[in-house]
């Protein structure tokens, strides 16, 4: 059975419950009319029943957002640990001297992992990465002129995926995409000439 059917039927028994116990009590409270306190009793009874029915339909719509809820926390756990993943494989890679054929062929597979949940402009950028760096390292040697231009590829995709995690908060707080980039970029590049000093 679906779930509109099932909807259709709780509506319909929801609705034929209403209309049958209204008419039940109206008839009640006029049976009642010469009796000493039944009609109070009869509008007891009617508050009652109300308040269970409104309590257990807020309790069913409660417990449905709190697990969507959970869902969804679970949903982006996932994504970035998958994303951490990512940035570390990226980070290990960049600390070796040469770029080996399984390096390229692990990177191409988190491409099928990030499709699972990854918004669309973290698959278009990766796939730039990957087109960037398999442009970039042909020799499988890393220059420091191919560092420069796959850090600023890397940045890209750090910002798309800051987007995708976190991208509410940044228009909250007034930063563009292009200013991210930017703090990325001058910070990889701090970062690669601590590395040559060292």
């Amino acid at each position: 059975m679906s779930t509109i059917t099932k909807n259709t039927i709780l509506l319909a028994l929801t609705a034929f419950t209403f209309i049958g116990g209204y008419a039940f009590l109206r008839y009640a409270y006029r049976v009642t009319d010469t009796m000493p306190f039944t009609q109070e009793i009869v509008l007891i009874i009617l508050g009652t029943v109300a308040t269970v029915l409104i309590t257990a339909l807020l309790l069913n719509k409660q417990t449905a957002v709190e697990i969507q809820k959970e869902q969804s926390i679970k949903f982006i756990d996932l994504k970035t640990k998958t994303y951490e993943e990512l940035i570390n494989k990226i980070e290990e890679m960049s600390q070796a001297t040469d770029l080996t054929h399984k390096d390229m062929i692990s990177l191409h597979f988190i491409t099928h992992r990030l499709a699972i949940f990854s918004s669309p402009e973290v698959l278009e950028e990766f796939q730039n990465f990957l087109e960037v760096l398999e442009s970039r390292t042909r020799d499988r040697k890393i220059s420091r002129d191919d560092s420069k231009i796959l850090a600023e590829s890397l940045a890209n995709l750090t910002v798309r995926i800051r987007k995708d995690l976190i991208g509410e908060m940044d228009a909250l707080g007034n930063y563009s995409q292009e200013q991210i980039k930017n703090m990325i970029l001058r910070n990889s590049s701090e970062s690669m000439e601590l590395s040559e000093n060292i």
